[in-house]
């Protein structure tokens, strides 16, 4: 029979073992990568490359560009789609209807859902059809192979996790608070803004950070719906990975795009802690 300590000991280990194999060790091994060349040796070239070259840089701004669009368009969409859901939905029925229809397609493979915004965004697609029919346009609008494509593929995609995080800092929130508030003669706009946004703005940051680390390193969404007509960053990994074959730079170029966006997640962290504490 085994001892209470030796299951606790397991209990802790397994947890551990497993984040050391699948998340650790890949890492290290391509930190290793970058910093050594094909005979073994130690050298910084890789990120020279990539320090000194002004096309990663370029490559590097469109990657963070279209990134901090999709989040923001997210937080525009999907806090009023959480306020929608948890404040304004009095039906039970109707609001797990609605967030079965949120959640459903997260069981969809990204590749699915791409190719299924290419035949929409197409020049004879559904989008394009629709707006032509109400008179918006008279031919067609180029969306595949544009920025404007890609924010669309991704907003759709990513939307659930701010509208999922926003909902529940939403529904956690005691509407006492805001019900004093009125009573103090505050008017409704005051109260969202000193109030209600001060208290869910964890939420929001934790569900803009999600997005932000899904949005700067996807892959499918951006090769699809671009076309190869632009580049973000992690199609040159991939390129590097699968085409080149050259991993001591394919993972310069992973430990870059990892740093940096480390740094700008921690940074919005640090507003989501500074937003909670004034809460």
């Amino acid at each position: 029979m085994i001892a209470p300590r030796t299951t606790l000991a397991l209990l802790l280990f397994a947890p551990l073992a497993f984040f050391a194999a699948f998340f650790l060790a890949p890492m290290a091994v391509v930190a290793l990568a970058s910093f050594t060349t094909d005979e073994g040796g130690l050298t910084f070239a890789h990120y020279a490359r990539i320090l000194l070259d002004q096309y990663h840089w370029d490559v590097l701004w469109v990657t963070f560009r279209i990134a901090l669009a999709t989040t923001a368009l997210c937080l525009l969409i999907g806090f009023p789609l959480a306020w929608y859901l948890v404040r304004i939905v009095r039906w039970r029925s109707w609001r797990r209807a609605c967030v079965i229809l949120i959640v459903v397609p997260l069981f969809t493979s990204n590749i699915v859902r791409s190719f299924g915004w290419m035949v929409l965004l197409g020049r004879t697609g559904l989008v394009n059809q629709g707006l032509m029919g109400m008179g918006l346009t008279e031919r067609p609008i180029r969306f595949l192979g544009t920025e404007t494509g890609i924010l669309i593929g991704m907003v759709y995609i990513l939307m659930p996790f701010v509208v999922l995080s926003v909902g529940n800092a939403l529904a956690k929130i005691d509407t006492a608070l805001e019900d004093a508030s009125a009573d103090l003669g505050v008017g409704p706009a005051r109260t969202f803004w000193f109030v209600t946004l001060p208290l869910c703005l964890p939420g929001a940051v934790s569900g803009a950070i999600m997005v932000f680390a899904l949005a700067v390193s996807a892959y499918v969404t951006p090769a699809l719906l671009s076309g190869g007509q632009i580049t973000v960053f992690s199609m040159l990994i991939f390129q590097q990975y699968s085409s080149v074959f050259d991993f001591h730079y394919g993972g310069a170029l992973s430990v870059t795009l990892l740093v940096l966006t480390l740094v700008l997640v921690t940074l919005a962290g640090r507003v989501g802690e500074r937003g909670r504490r004034a809460a």
